[in-house]
C-alpha cells in the first residue's frame, strides 16, 4: 500500500469518526455529552497526574480512556446498538469506580462506596447477560426460544460469573502486584482450627482482640494498632459477591415479569439490540 493510499485511508477514517460523533450528538445527546464531559475531566486528571509525578494515577486514567471507547468498539465489532441509558450508566460507573474510587480514594473515604458500585455492577451485568441471550431469542435464524424464567436465570448466572471473575482478578492483583484491591477488615473475634492443639478439627474461638503484634523475619516486631485482628480480604470479597448477588436478583426478577408483560420499560431501556440495516433505517 502506497503512502498516498494510507493517507487517504486515514482521512476517510477521520471523516467517518466525525460523522459518527455528529450523529451521536444529534440522536443521543445525553450519552454524547456525558462522554465528552467525563472524558475531558479524565484527560485533565491525566495531565495533572503526570505533572505531579503520580504515574500510577496516570495509568488509571489511560485505562479509563480505553474503557470509554470500548462501547463503540463493541458496537462496531458485534453490529449491535448499546442503548443511550446503558451507555450513560457505563460512563458514570467507570468514572465513579476508577477516578473517584481509586484516584480520589473514595473507597477509603466513603464507607458505602465499594458496596454501592458492586451492587450496581451486579444489576448492570445481569442486564448485559439478559440482553445477549435475548438477542438470540429474537433472531429469526435461531430455532429455539427461551422462556422468561430461563432468560432471568441466564441473566443472574452471567452476572454472578462476571462477579466471581472480577474477584479472581482482584486476588491475582493482590498476590502478584502486592496491591490491596481486596480490602482488609478489622475483627475483634476469630474462629480457627489452626489453634486446636488436638488436631481434631475443632474451631478455637478467640474473642476480645484489640490489637495485633507482627514479628518479622529479622526479629523485629511491629504493633499494628488498628484495634483488632487484620483480616486479609475474605470479608470484603464475600460482601462484594453478596451485593453483586442482590443486584443480579433484583434485575432478574424485574426482567422475568417484564418479559411476560407487554410493557418493558427497564429491559427495553437497558437491552442491547441489533443494528438496523441501511434499507430498514431509510424506510
Amino acid at each position: 500500500m502506497s503512502r498516498e493510499s494510507r493517507k487517504l485511508k486515514r482521512q476517510q477514517r477521520k471523516q467517518e469518526n466525525r460523522a459518527m460523533l455528529a450523529k451521536k450528538m444529534k440522536e443521543e445527546p445525553g450519552a454524547f455529552w456525558t462522554y465528552i464531559i467525563l472524558r475531558t475531566i479524565v484527560i485533565l486528571v491525566l495531565i495533572r497526574s503526570i505533572w505531579i509525578g503520580r504515574y500510577d494515577n496516570a495509568i488509571v486514567c489511560v485505562y479509563v480512556l480505553v474503557l470509554y471507547v470500548l462501547p463503540k468498539f463493541v458496537e462496531n465489532r458485534m453490529n449491535i446498538e448499546i442503548p443511550s441509558v446503558l451507555e450513560i450508566i457505563i460512563f458514570v460507573f467507570v468514572f465513579l469506580a476508577e477516578v473517584l474510587g481509586e484516584i480520589q480514594a473514595y473507597f477509603l473515604k466513603v464507607s458505602f462506596w465499594d458496596t454501592m458500585l458492586h451492587t450496581t455492577a451486579g444489576f448492570l451485568l445481569a442486564a448485559v447477560g439478559f440482553s445477549l441471550v435475548n438477542l438470540l431469542n429474537r433472531n429469526e435464524k435461531i430455532k429455539f426460544q427461551l422462556s422468561p424464567a430461563y432468560l432471568a436465570l441466564v441473566a443472574f448466572c452471567f452476572s454472578m460469573t462476571m462477579g466471581v471473575l472480577w474477584e479472581f482478578f482482584e486476588y491475582g492483583a493482590d498476590r502478584l502486584l502486592l496491591l490491596d484491591m481486596q480490602k482488609d477488615t478489622v475483627l475483634s473475634q476469630i474462629s480457627t482450627v489452626d489453634l486446636d492443639p488436638t488436631l481434631s478439627n475443632t474451631p478455637v474461638v478467640v474473642s476480645g482482640i484489640t490489637d495485633m503484634l507482627l514479628e518479622l523475619s529479622d526479629g523485629s516486631t511491629y504493633r499494628v494498632g488498628l484495634g483488632g485482628y487484620l483480616d486479609i480480604g475474605l470479608y470484603d470479597t464475600m460482601a462484594d459477591l453478596f451485593v453483586n448477588f442482590l443486584g443480579a436478583v433484583v434485575f432478574s426478577i424485574i426482567a422475568f415479569f417484564e418479559t411476560k408483560s407487554a410493557k418493558r420499560p427497564l429491559t427495553t431501556a437497558l437491552a442491547l439490540h441489533k443494528r438496523k440495516k441501511k434499507s430498514e433505517a431509510a424506510s
